[in-house]
C-alpha cells in the first residue's frame, strides 16, 4: 500500500507539471498576442484564468470560495494571502475579478514554457538585491497607474518548516498599498498545503476552500502605519487558520 502511495504521488507531482506545460502550449498562440503590448494585459489575465482553472481541474480540486465583500470593476486593490503551495498563484488567479499582476521571486521564471511568460508579466524580485527591491516599487506603480490590481504574498517564501501556520509578513505589500492608497484584500487559503504542498510525498484531490476577508482601507493613512495594517492584516489570516485547524481537528 506504500509503494502504491509513493508511485501515485511521483505520477501525480509529474503530472502537475505536464498540465501546466500542455495547456500554455494550447494557449500559445494567443498568449504571445496577448503580451505584445502592455495595454493588452488584461486579454493576457483573462487567459492565465482559464489556465489556472485547466490546472485545478485537471488535477481534481474544486474549490470553494466565501466571500465577506465584492471585488468593484475598475478598481485596483493589494490582494494578499498565506503562501504555501504552488496552486496558491492559480487559486488566485481563480478568485481574484479584476487583473492584478503578480510580485513573485525571480527563480521561477526559470521554468520552462511558464517562466517565459512569467519574466514578461509579472513583477519579478531578487530580495537578496536592494536595488531590485526598488525596481519592484517602481514597475508596481506604474502598474497601479495603469489600473491594474497588485498581488504580494507577504509572507516573502514558503516557509520550509510545514508547521508554521503563518509566517511574519514583509512590509513592501502594505507600504504600496498606502502610497497609493488602496484598499488591501486579506484572502486565507485554507486546503492548499494539504492539497499540493512542496513537500514531494503528500497531497491529495479534493475542494480547495478560501475566504475573501472584508477590504482592509487605507485611505488617510501614511507609511507610519504600515506596521499596524501589516499586522492587522496578518492577525486576521492568522486567527482564521487557528481556527480552521481547530475545527478540523475536532471532526
Amino acid at each position: 500500500m506504500k509503494l502504491l502511495k509513493i508511485v501515485f504521488w511521483i505520477l501525480w507531482r509529474v503530472w502537475f507539471y505536464v498540465l501546466i506545460g500542455v495547456l500554455i502550449i494550447l494557449l500559445f498562440p494567443l498568449l504571445i498576442i496577448s503580451i505584445l503590448k502592455e495595454s493588452w494585459y488584461p486579454f493576457f489575465f483573462k487567459l492565465a484564468q482559464i489556465w489556472a482553472k485547466g490546472i485545478l481541474f485537471g488535477m481534481g480540486f474544486y474549490t470553494k470560495v466565501k466571500r465577506e465583500q465584492p471585488f468593484k470593476k475598475g478598481e485596483s486593490y493589494m490582494l494578499v494571502a498565506n503562501h504555501t503551495s504552488m496552486t496558491d498563484i492559480m487559486l488566485m488567479l481563480i478568485i481574484a475579478k479584476n487583473p492584478f499582476v503578480f510580485v513573485g521571486k525571480k527563480e521561477l521564471s526559470k521554468i520552462p514554457l511558464f517562466g517565459f511568460f512569467y519574466k514578461r508579466t509579472c513583477i519579478l524580485v531578487d530580495r537578496d538585491s536592494p536595488k531590485s527591491r526598488l525596481a519592484v516599487y517602481e514597475r508596481a506603480q506604474k502598474r497601479l497607474h495603469q489600473g491594474l490590481s497588485i498581488c504580494i504574498f507577504p509572507e516573502g517564501l514558503v516557509p520550509e518548516d510545514e508547521s508554521v501556520v503563518l509566517a511574519e509578513f514583509k512590509d513592501g505589500a502594505f507600504r504600496l498599498a498606502i502610497e497609493h492608497q488602496i484598499p488591501i484584500v486579506p484572502m486565507t487559503f485554507y486546503d492548499n498545503k494539504k492539497r499540493l504542498s512542496y513537500t514531494f510525498f503528500s497531497g491529495s484531490p479534493g475542494i480547495m476552500r478560501a475566504k475573501v476577508h472584508e477590504f482592509i482601507p487605507t485611505a488617510g493613512f501614511t507609511v507610519d502605519d504600515k506596521k499596524a495594517i501589516r499586522d492587522k492584516v496578518w492577525e486576521v489570516i492568522h486567527t482564521e487558520l487557528i481556527k480552521d485547524n481547530q475545527s478540523t481537528s475536532k471532526n
